[in-house]
């Protein structure tokens, strides 16, 4: 389920109510009590998936070239493969 921002445009309150999709918006103000509540529109939540077994590349920072990174903290160079396996098999 997820989280709604909710700003009263009589008031100014702002909020976050964690509801259903389903779930018809909020109208009326927990503060002022007014029927002036209106559902702010979000930028919504990426999906990252974490873990082992996954490219070092998949999550590139800002500063990433095109090219093969180094970074990866298991030291494959930027190689894809995959990270369950032992460091020992091919890259």
């Amino acid at each position: 389920m997820p989280t709604y921002g909710y700003i009263c445009h009589a008031c100014g309150h702002e909020f976050e109510k964690f509801q259903s999709m389903k779930d018809e918006p909020l109208k009326r103000c927990p503060e002022c009590g007014k029927d002036k509540l209106h559902r702010k529109i979000g930028a919504g939540a990426g999906v990252i998936f974490k873990g082992s077994g996954f490219y070092c590349t998949d999550y590139k920072g800002a500063n990433a070239s095109d090219g093969a990174h180094d970074h990866c903290s298991c030291g494959c160079g930027g190689h894809h493969h995959d990270h369950k396996k032992s460091s020992s098999s091919s890259k």
